[in-house]
């Protein structure tokens, strides 16, 4: 499969090159599924260009990046426009690479895993395990998904920060797997230092790191693995400090907190987007928005619990799902989010055939996508249409992620409890288990 791999991953790159030649990139960076006021290359460049004259890009409305990111940025933009488009290629080639070593990691990590178990898996089970050659062709998967994937394509072609976030994402992710939990922590630092929401991946990483050291076998009660799930979790936030007082000496006070992760939480950029935030704030009462503004933002981060309570035996589904969670319920999403998380579903191909919804899924996405520009032209330029067309746009979109999401959950645990109690499992009225999991 090298050879296929190779040919898509050059196919993908040979396809951006050849967009970025087009007005493609110039209409997409007006896209509000696209880039977002986090994301926007636009904004980036006013803010580089407040900064370059001695105003602190912070003081208005228009540049919500973080310092260190400034810093990334103000390199880049010295560069030609060119040049800036083949930064842009080359990221996305890094991206790529990353997602190789991710796949083929993750590869040795389920057989790994699933040979620990083998001793708690049912008789039975044996028709459900995964063999070599279900795993070794996950890098030409991954490479496809990622390469040919619209999403990222056009967060590619619209020069979209979201890139640099989806990286350090990347590195979080690979790292876990090949059991440096601690590299992975300081990367999901990075990531929340950059959009915040990313904190709740330490989560994942901390409980890796405590089923490593346990051998598979995760004990509350036991000390030594509690004291390494807290330690995970204290380097993240710790390392999240220091980035957060680098940023304070480069621009000499803190008055990046409010423009950066208080435009986050506050959301005071009503601007239509793909998330659920700004329809529900348009039409909110004052004296009720700061109530509102705690539940919505509750919801990115509730869901750490449970899941992380159901799946501690799977931290990478878990990490995988919460990066669900994040780019369903963040209040500015974008094409980048769910570029990120369909480059990545191919890892989990062997759970896709209990799946029940995904005709009704990938069709919801193909809608949407087409629909939501068209909807947008019609409401703020055609005048035929209001803001009710577009925020269904919106929302169907975030609800075909969330059955994706639910779906490929259902799915996990449906084959999780087939390996452990067989397909043939009665329950305690006699019923046969499978009929009550496939209705």
């Amino acid at each position: 499969m090298v050879l296929p791999t190779a040919i898509s991953f050059v196919s993908g790159v040979i396809l951006r090159l050849a967009l970025f030649r087009t007005s493609l990139p110039e209409w997409l960076a007006t896209k509000t599924e696209v880039v977002t006021p986090l994301t926007s290359w636009g904004r980036a460049m006013e803010g580089l260009a407040l900064h370059k004259e001695g105003i602190s890009p912070y003081t208005g409305d228009v540049f919500h990046e973080s310092p260190l990111m400034l810093k990334v940025l103000g390199f880049i933009s010295k560069f030609s426009s060119n040049t800036i488009n083949l930064i842009f290629v080359l990221l996305d080639i890094i991206q790529g690479m990353i997602l190789l070593r991710i796949s083929n990691q993750f590869g040795r990590y389920v057989l790994q895993r699933q040979a620990s178990r083998v001793k708690d898996f049912h008789p039975d089970a044996k028709k459900f395990l995964l063999r070599r050659e279900d795993v070794w062709d996950l890098q030409f998967y991954v490479t496809v998904a990622f390469s040919f994937n619209p999403y990222s394509v056009a967060t590619c072609l619209a020069k979209s920060t979201a890139v640099f976030n989806n990286i350090v994402i990347l590195l979080a992710l690979y790292y876990m797997l090949k059991g440096n939990p601690i590299i992975s922590a300081v990367f999901v630092a990075l990531a929340a230092y950059i959009s915040m929401y990313p904190i709740i991946l330490c989560v994942p990483v901390a409980v890796y790191s405590m089923l490593m050291s346990r051998k598979g076998k995760i004990s509350f009660t036991d000390s030594a693995a509690v004291m390494g799930y807290l330690q995970i979790v204290c380097i993240t936030f710790i390392a999240v400090a220091l980035m957060l007082l680098f940023s304070m000496l480069f621009v000499g006070s803190w008055e990046f907190i409010p423009s950066t992760y208080g435009f986050i939480l506050g959301v005071p950029d009503l601007t239509p987007n793909l998330g659920l935030f700004w329809y529900f704030f348009t039409e909110m009462f004052e004296h009720f928005r700061t109530f509102f503004i705690c539940v919505f933002q509750i919801n990115a981060v509730i869901y750490t619990i449970p899941l992380a309570i159901r799946l501690r035996e799977h931290p990478t589904f878990l990490f995988y799902t919460l990066l669900y969670t994040i780019g369903i319920f963040k209040s500015y999403p974008g094409y980048g989010d769910v570029g990120l998380v369909i480059a990545l579903l191919p890892l989990w191909k062997h759970v896709f055939k209990y799946m029940r919804n995904t005709f009704v899924t990938v069709c919801m996405f193909l809608v949407t996508t087409v629909f939501a520009p068209i909807q947008y032209y019609l409401w703020i330029y055609a005048g035929s249409a209001n803001a009710n067309f577009y925020f269904a746009i919106s929302l169907a979109f975030s609800t075909a992620q969330i059955l994706m999401a639910t779906d490929l959950l259902f799915a996990f645990l449906k084959r999780e409890f087939y390996l452990l109690n067989g397909d043939k499992h009665k329950l305690s009225d006699g019923t046969d288990a499978q009929i009550i999991l496939d209705s």
